[in-house]
């Protein structure tokens, strides 16, 4: 291991560069460490699916009614982000079972991403793409751990304005993801409360996927009144 990597690594693995010279030992440690981040990943995840439970319901009936009706999927986030974001859109679009349903992760064209970040700046690249396809029977989900990406912030802004069911998964204390919600900017908020940004991450992806099977059991029911728009 070099130098550099050693120190892009010592914060998860910090007993590494204690000068461990038992092998055993340094496996017994690791092993000792995955089972911890392993326990407080679960921990969190059912905290958040306590706190959030209501508010997962009710999002994911929103979701199956405006999809049912034609609607689609648009998820968006920087970094890792981006990734989860990936994943989400997939998850709908491309399920192992259950119903496919549009859905696209705007970070997922890189020529559509760097021609709005140079020609019209990184803070709407998000934005942008709201403005060209979203209609109001349309679903935003914003990705953030810290809830303050003022990227994801406008084109959540633009989404609510245009009638878009808006979600956002923060982490942290919410950052101002949480104070949208708060004022009424933001139709729902789910914040994972950790300072690790790994089981931020790993929260928000059950989040996700709550959300999916949430609207995966209502979209199987009848719509009101029986008919489903066209």
């Amino acid at each position: 291991m070099t130098t550099h990597d050693s120190e892009s690594t010592s914060f998860l693995y910090p007993f590494i560069d204690s000068e461990e010279t038992d092998a055993q030992s340094l496996l017994d440690d690791l092993a000792a460490s995955a089972r911890g981040k392993a326990a407080e990943s679960a921990r969190l995840q059912k905290e958040s699916l306590d706190e959030y439970g209501d508010g997962l319901m009710a999002a994911g009936i929103d979701m199956a009614d405006r999809f049912r009706r034609g609607g689609r999927l648009y998820t968006f986030g920087n970094g890792g982000s981006s990734t989860d974001a990936a994943t989400l859109a997939s998850l709908f679009s491309r399920p192992a079972r259950g119903r496919p349903v549009a859905a696209w992760s705007l970070a997922a064209d890189q020529a559509v991403v760097t021609a709005l970040g140079n020609d019209v700046g990184f803070d709407l690249i998000f934005k942008r793409q709201i403005i060209a396809h979203a209609r109001d029977r349309d679903v935003a989900i914003a990705l953030s751990t810290s809830g303050n990406s003022d990227d994801l912030m406008t084109a959540l802004t633009e989404a609510k304005q245009r009638g878009l069911l808006t979600i956002g998964f923060a982490g942290h204390e919410g950052g101002r993801m949480a104070a949208m919600a708060s004022a009424g900017e933001l139709d729902f908020c789910y914040t994972v409360h950790s300072q690790s940004i790994h089981r931020i991450q790993e929260s928000h992806a059950m989040l996700g996927y709550r959300l999916w099977s949430v609207a995966q059991e209502h979209m199987t029911r009848p719509a009101p009144n029986s008919v489903e728009a066209s």
